[in-house]
């Protein structure tokens, strides 16, 4: 079992590899559970999780973490599959129960399965050794959050029987399927791709494993994408009933909806009417709604905003599950940082939206049932010229794929592949009249009932059972490149794996890189190349400009950066500031209300400063106001001895001084003269002697005789536990005399 409070051990999950089974098969939906989370009734929520890292904002609200009823997903793939465990851990922290891993690239072309774990480019290499060390992560995992975690990953390319088995091998939940991904996107031979297909969709079908299609790839391929979506829902057509007939079950066949358009087109009124037509079309399958890379550059702000569009298209469509794109995929640089904005981004979004139907409807005339209608009669009329051209393949080699005309209308510039051609071409032959399959989950006839009748429904029987049944038929290979491989990563980053030393990351342990965000009144040129010369004179190394955006065409550019440190920090050598709790906020309504309390407070000595003490007194900022503290504000230059007059006039319970200036220890000494002058006026021990500041820690007030000092980023929550938690321990202290 895994310690919130301790990290993932990567040595421990790699150790006995080779006797790791999979603990369940198959794909898990959430099951909504409407409840009351907090002060709050939820509809469309799940189970809550038994740890998670909720909303910042959830601390104005008892830390509330509602779950969303859909599933999540985090497309995580950094190419160090070793990281990309630590980062699923902090994913599933953050609500996702879908792990998608994105293979490395041209892996579709290899024409069997990868061993060893070498690192990948733009992309995770998907071998046994990496999905088994990911999916036995996950056991771990989803027994910290409490809720299993569906893992996915790609059956396409030369190699998609081949992987089929291995998913099913090995405990994968979900994937990727649909050959004419193969056929439009890779160029692998029309015919060698369905019956790839075929034997992956019956292995699929056999785990129970969730299949989602590809063909969300026609809109961010095609030159005008919002005028492709009659071929969308053709491609989505073809792959279902097909995948029906492979035996898959059509609560686990999940349509990939990605809308076709994004700001500054008018978003809404191009895809939610694709969204209706998608759904009302296919209603016995599912939804997988996703964000379109075509229109992402590197503006995560921009991504942001398309990403919550997409949200409310995907709870007014009631999509089942939602991928979480990351706001930096433009860059194609996986960030931890924005893989979990994404997810908080979907969390925030459709938990705002919670029960969104029940107040508003999508109209049932006017343009979006007219729009809605006109995709469909579309997609109808291109699919019955398919079966008249003689279908799909004859209906490929003319180009009827992925031409940005509004059919019937044609650009002449779809895709055209050769029934003949391709990778992979003249690769299938027919069976042997005596060919035998003796395994489980195998597609077409396989003659086992001419050498066994009764093992016709159990083929593997003749064997003693296949890999499926026996996985300790399994061939498990470890590492076979003795320059690329996971231990001499691992060796690598050892000196800052769960050690004293540190250095800041965004994709890979102790890569060193940070980012910066400059702003130049100049040019965009001009600032790019400031704003790199200006990391370089930081001591920076690799700096590159990551994002840019014109504020305007001659007085500004706002520029990211990039680049790597040099160096580690010995945490050793750190000073931590003290960690001040904080009691509930309900005990301390409650306790206040029965104990009423007053303080006065201010600026001491010859500060001027009063931005921080009016953010922890006024109830606009959550100050102690807001729990039915009384106070009196005394104002700035104080001084020390009317802190105390006026807490014996007022007969309060506390002071609370605010101190900035430091210059010549000022702050020090004026802590200490209002101790002093306490003693003196014989208040003391009834007065409660606080002190705050940038200046101040907890530590150096104690050390001034202050009961408690407020440093830095404090508030009023804070302020009002330790007054409350002080009275209550004076009082126990007074019936104990």
């Amino acid at each position: 079992m895994l310690n919130p409070e301790q990290k993932l051990d990567i040595h421990s999950i790699l150790k006995n590899l080779e006797q790791y089974r999979p603990k369940r098969h198959g794909w898990t939906w959430r099951k909504p559970n409407p409840q009351r989370i907090g002060p709050f009734d939820f509809k469309e929520v799940s189970e809550s999780l038994k740890n998670s890292v909720p909303l910042q904002s959830a601390a104005f609200l008892n830390n509330i973490d509602p779950q969303p009823d859909s599933v999540i997903t985090a497309e995580i793939a950094s190419g160090r599959f070793e990281d990309d465990i630590r980062r699923m851990r902090m994913a599933a922290y953050h609500g996702a129960d879908h792990i998608m891993v994105i293979r490395t690239a041209g892996q579709s072309h290899f024409d069997g399965l990868i061993e060893g774990t070498p690192q990948g480019v733009g992309g995770i290499p998907i071998t046994r050794k990496q999905v088994r060390a990911q999916r036995k992560a996950l056991d771990y995992i989803e027994e910290e959050v409490g809720r299993p975690i569906n893992y996915h990953s790609y059956v396409s390319g030369v190699a998609g029987p081949e992987i089929a088995v291995l998913f099913a091998e090995e405990g994968v939940n979900g994937a990727h399927q649909d050959p004419q991904y193969n056929v439009l996107y890779r160029n692998i031979n029309m015919v060698r791709s369905f019956v790839d297909a075929a034997e992956s969709k019956v292995l699929i079908a056999y785990r129970d494993i969730a299949q989602i299609d590809g063909a969300h790839n026609a809109n961010a391929t095609a030159r005008d994408a919002w005028k492709v979506m009659p071929e969308l829902l053709v491609q989505h057509a073809i792959n279902s009933v097909y995948s029906e007939r492979a035996g898959i079950k059509a609560e686990n066949i999940c349509l990939s909806s990605v809308p076709p358009a994004a700001p500054p087109s008018p978003d809404l009124k191009l895809n939610l009417p694709y969204a209706v037509a998608l759904r009302e079309f296919f209603d016995r399958y599912r939804i997988r709604a996703q964000m379109n890379t075509k229109y992402m550059d590197s503006s995560t702000r921009e991504a942001t905003v398309t990403h919550v569009l997409n949200l409310l298209i995907s709870r007014l469509t009631s999509a089942d599950i939602q991928s979480t794109i990351t706001p930096d995929e433009g860059r194609n640089v996986p960030w931890h940082v924005y893989n979990i904005e994404a997810l908080d981004t979907t969390k925030q979004a459709l938990v705002g939206m919670d029960d969104l139907l029940s107040m508003v409807g999508i109209k049932d005339e006017g343009y979006i049932v007219e729009k809605k209608r006109e995709i469909q009669e579309r997609a109808v009329l291109m699919m019955e010229e398919i079966l008249e051209m003689g279908g799909y393949f004859k209906a490929v080699e003319a180009g009827m794929f992925v031409d940005s005309g509004e059919y019937p209308q044609r650009n002449a510039d779809g895709i055209r592949r050769a029934v003949e051609g391709g990778i992979g071409a003249g690769t299938v032959v027919e069976r042997d009249s005596n060919y035998m399959a003796p395994v489980t989950a195998h597609f077409g006839y396989n003659n086992v009932s001419q050498y066994d009748p009764s093992a016709t429904d159990d083929p593997s029987r003749l064997i003693n059972g296949s890999t499926l049944e026996q996985p300790d038929k399994i061939q498990y290979i470890d590492e076979l490149d003795e320059n690329d491989n996971v231990h001499l990563r691992l060796e690598e980053t050892e000196p800052y794996r769960d050690s004293r030393w540190l250095k800041p990351e965004v994709e890979w342990l102790a890569d060193g890189v940070v980012t910066m965000d400059l702003f130049f009144p100049a040019e965009r040129k001009v600032a790019i190349e400031a704003a790199i010369k200006t990391g370089e004179k930081l001591n920076l190394e690799d700096v590159e400009a990551i994002h840019s955006e014109v504020l305007h065409p001659s007085e500004g550019t706002r520029v990211q950066i990039k680049g790597r440190v040099p160096f580690a920090i010995d945490t050793e050598t750190l000073t931590i500031p003290e960690e001040l709790d904080t009691i509930d906020e309900e005990e301390i309504f409650d306790y206040v209300k029965r104990h009423p309390m007053h303080v006065v407070a201010g600026t001491g000595g010859d500060d001027e400063h009063s931005v921080g003490i009016r953010e922890v007194l006024d109830i606009k900022h959550g100050g102690i106001e807001k729990y039915g503290i009384g106070y009196t504000y005394l104002g700035t230059s104080v001084p020390i001895e009317k802190f105390i007059d006026a807490a014996i006039e007022m007969d309060a319970d506390a002071v609370l001084m605010s101190t900035i200036i430091s210059h010549d220890n000022v702050h020090f000494k004026n802590m200490q003269k209002l101790h002093d002058y306490a003693v003196e006026k014989g208040v003391r021990d009834r007065l409660t002697l606080i002190a705050g500041g940038t200046q101040i820690t907890p530590e150096l007030a104690r050390k001034n005789n202050m009961d408690q000092g407020f440093g830095r980023g404090s508030n009023g929550h804070q302020v009002a536990s330790f007054l409350v938690r002080t009275q209550k321990a004076n009082q126990q202290d007074d019936e104990d005399d």
